[in-house]
């Protein structure tokens, strides 16, 4: 097992390194994927559609109501951020809770492998956590000699296959239960079977043995409760569950962002997000955790340490992008993007964060400059903010950073110099005119004419060659609207 974790970290790397890959030709080559787009488009319509149905059934025509709300207490919780994170800080210490701060995602690291060794941690259960995929924990554990284990079972498989999440929910929506089976088969020594049910049995077995080795558990968290110092964990499988309590030290990496108010507030949440991310009216379990066992008891971790993490969310406070920080992980906005869907899932995105919130939230944490193009990656629908439970207007800030890539120069050169002359173009109506006759005559005479006598383009010159790729363009009328509409008049 620990053999194939190295190929783990090197695909992790390979996926989602430091710098942006090309969006453009990562889609491309999902597009020709058909498996892949098989697999992701049923997935993800599965979830919208279910989304749909079951708020529509528990909320009726209050739905947006509550997304406003929600929005709203997490709007007010960072306009106060630093009064709610002392507040938490100061009640989960008074749990026995050891409080760590990360400014980024090394320092973070740091802290995790300074417990890890003065637990004298061999062997980790790790629960699913996108702070730890976008700090790339796994690996820094593994080369410091601490065994570690994924043990939600969809990330168990993508180590096994040193593979990277494709979604922020359901990590291996690119994959079927086959290539589960041939994973199992390959690393685990199992019978080869298909069947969801025994497939799960033989990774349950598998996992069980390490938790009752493990002696360093890590997670994430869902919410950080201010007024009780608590830390709120949703899950599916019980996973999570078992790498807390099960061994003596219990780390949780958590943004700072996951904070909210009281107890009185965590209801509005936990009603929207298990509907809003796998279609289901509430997880299986939700647990809260308030420090360390204390003496009258026999079971949990001895230690509780959370790490509160920055990595650049402090920039993210600014007013014009501080309700990014509100969403709360959900991933329903990638199951409603037509884009995510048709690239095949989140690899494309070549960040831990895809889809349409990732897309705003990568730039602003790991620099404009880097990821032009995800801003690109949408087709400005409105269905993500629709999508969204914490009502993030998502749409809003990719305009507002597609804006800053122009005013920033930090798109194509000749993406700048074609925006340049059409602007050149569309500011005079003579050479509008001009050009406008100029393109039609050229198109006309390309084109070719179907049995009904249409003219229709079918390899037409860049740039308008993408578009006929994928469909045949009509050509223009042999007189242009504007001499048709004289004709009438």
């Amino acid at each position: 097992m620990s053999a194939t974790v190295p190929g783990r970290a090197t695909g992790h790397d390979v996926l989602f390194p430091t710098r942006a890959q090309d969006l453009r030709a990562a889609s491309r080559k999902a597009l020709a994927d058909i498996p892949l787009q098989q697999l992701v488009a049923a997935a993800t319509h599965s979830k919208n559609t279910g989304r749909k149905s079951l708020c529509r059934e528990a909320f009726g025509d209050r739905y947006d109501a509550i997304r406003q709300l929600a929005g709203q207490i997490k709007q007010h919780t960072l306009d106060h951020l630093d009064r709610y994170l002392e507040q938490f800080v100061a009640a989960a210490r008074a749990n026995g809770t050891q409080i760590h701060f990360a400014k980024d995602g090394a320092q973070a690291r740091e802290i995790i492998l300074a417990i890890a060794a003065a637990s004298k941690s061999k062997v980790c259960v790790k629960s699913k956590s996108m702070a730890t995929e976008e700090i790339r924990l796994l690996p820094a554990l593994e080369t410091a000699g601490v065994e570690t284990i994924e043990t939600d079972l969809g990330e168990f498989i993508l180590q096994l296959d040193g593979d990277a999440p494709s979604h922020i929910v359901a990590p291996m929506i690119h994959k079927d239960r086959h290539a589960v089976a041939r994973a199992f088969v390959r690393e685990l020594g199992a019978a080869y079977t298909a069947e969801p049910r025994e497939l799960t049995m033989i990774a349950r077995e598998h996992m069980r043995a390490k938790y009752k080795v493990a002696d360093l558990g890590i997670s994430g968290a869902n919410f950080l409760i201010a007024q009780t110092g608590s830390l709120v964990l949703c899950t599916n499988e019980g996973n999570a569950d078992l790498a807390v309590a099960a061994p003596r030290v219990h780390v949780a990496l958590v943004g700072i962002e996951k904070v909210i108010p009281s107890m009185a507030e965590l209801p509005v949440f936990i009603k929207l997000l298990a509907r809003s991310a796998t279609a289901q009216p509430i997880t299986v379990y939700t647990s809260l955790i308030s420090g360390p066992r204390r003496a009258t008891e026999t079971e949990g971790p001895r230690e509780v340490h959370i790490v509160l993490l920055d990595a650049g969310r402090t920039q993210l406070l600014h007013p014009s992008t501080r309700e990014l920080l509100r969403c709360i992980r959900c991933g329903a906005c990638l199951n409603a993007c037509p884009v995510y869907r048709k690239v095949g899932g989140g690899h494309a995105y070549g960040s831990v964060y895809s889809g349409p919130i990732g897309a705003t939230i990568t730039p602003a944490l790991r620099g404009l400059g880097d990821y032009t193009q995800l801003p690109q990656a949408s087709s400005l629908c409105g269905a993500c903010f629709e999508a969204c439970p914490v009502h993030i207007d998502i749409p809003t800030q990719l305009v507002n950073l597609r804006r800053a890539t122009v005013e920033r120069s930090l798109g194509s050169r000749w993406e700048r110099l074609a925006m340049k002359l059409w602007a050149w173009t569309m500011a005079s109506p003579l050479r509008y005119r001009l050009c406008a006759k100029v393109q039609r005559v050229m198109m006309r005479a390309i084109a070719e004419r179907d049995g009904e006598g249409r003219a229709w383009l079918s390899a037409a010159p860049p740039p308008i060659g993408a578009w006929t790729k994928e469909r045949d363009l009509p050509a223009p009328a042999a007189r242009s609207f504007r001499h048709q509409w004289k004709d009438r008049a």
